[in-house]
């Protein structure tokens, strides 16, 4: 009988010894900041239960127009770790979380990448300036969307693992093993993209999107992308530039324009109308979806992107 009280006293011990050790280890998980919902989804994939993470610019809300909060500051100023895109597409969250009194390590996700260059006019009116500062050269311009190639991305989940393990070693094999399992999905993904466009021709390879988010989709995966308006989604397009867009459109026979689920869709609304092209849909460039919609993961996203692409390039009769 005592053995077995016995027993029962460690089962119970056991038991509360678990709860108050699982409880401690979420009250202890390494607080991340990002920047945009992107960014704190591939934070997730990689540190699981070990991390939380804090994301300023939600699903479905532009990075280029956000605006802010003190709170915002205070907040990020207290985690251990802040993640950023780098590229001139988030400087201000550096200087936030300086500005909360942030004293540890800025991540930038992008390092290491082969960035994508553009010139400030391109021929079609495009004014590819950023009212955030991507200029390295006067006249050119850094492209910041690099999570659109998803080779990209398989380096920013490297860097992000990199960074967690040295902010927490404790966790640095659950890190590695995660980020390992994800650059499988990521290449699987890739190779995905590639095989379907590969039997596209050249004369479907060309598609309008409200702001010049997708270059480096386009140099990945062979499609030529054209907007109204430069990198950032709050540029004012050129009349003049609209107007020449429009001409190419109906002398190239451009299958499809997209609307794009962080832009207004009014600019893309009158290039269609103008133009006779076919709205193929709508593409997430800076944002992923909300939970219940189609893109709330970056693999989501991707594949969700994928599919409007094929649908408007790939259907013969449009």
């Amino acid at each position: 009988m005592k053995s077995s009280s016995r027993l029962r006293c460690m089962r119970t011990l056991a038991a509360c010894a678990a709860l108050l050790f699982g409880g401690s280890a979420h009250a202890q998980a390494l607080e991340v900041a990002t920047s945009f919902s992107i960014l704190g989804d591939l934070v997730a994939q990689v540190g699981g239960e070990r991390v939380k993470v804090r994301t300023l610019v939600g699903p479905d809300e532009d990075a280029h127009a956000f605006q802010p909060r003190p709170s915002d500051a205070r907040e990020i100023g207290a985690a251990a770790l802040v993640v950023v895109n780098g590229l001139g597409f988030d400087d201000w969250m550096t200087r936030l979380a300086r500005a909360g009194g942030f004293k540890g390590k800025v991540v930038v996700a992008s390092e290491g990448i082969s960035t994508l260059e553009m010139t400030r006019n391109d021929g079609h009116g495009h004014d590819h300036g950023h009212d955030h500062d991507h200029g390295k050269d006067k006249g050119k311009a850094v492209d910041p969307h690099a999570w659109q190639d998803v080779a990209n991305v398989r380096r920013y989940v490297a860097n992000i693992a990199t960074a967690l393990a040295a902010a927490d070693p404790e966790g640095a094999d659950a890190y590695r093993a995660a980020a390992e399992r994800y650059d499988g999905e990521l290449r699987a993904l890739d190779a995905e993209i590639r095989a379907a466009f590969a039997a596209l021709p050249v004369e479907r390879r060309k598609v309008v999107s409200s702001h010049a988010a997708f270059g480096y989709f386009g140099r990945a995966y062979d499609l030529h992308f054209l907007s109204p308006v430069g990198v950032a989604n709050n540029a004012e397009p050129t009349a003049k530039g609209v107007a020449r867009l429009i001409r190419q459109l109906k002398e190239e026979k451009v299958p499809a324009v997209f609307i794009e689920n962080v832009a207004d869709p009014r600019l893309i609304e009158r290039i269609r109308s103008e133009s006779g092209a076919g709205v193929g849909g709508t593409l997430y460039s800076d944002a992923l979806s909300k939970a219940e919609g189609p893109a709330p993961t970056y693999v989501d996203m991707m594949r969700a992107n994928l599919a409007t692409l094929q649908r408007a390039l790939v259907a013969p009769g449009r």
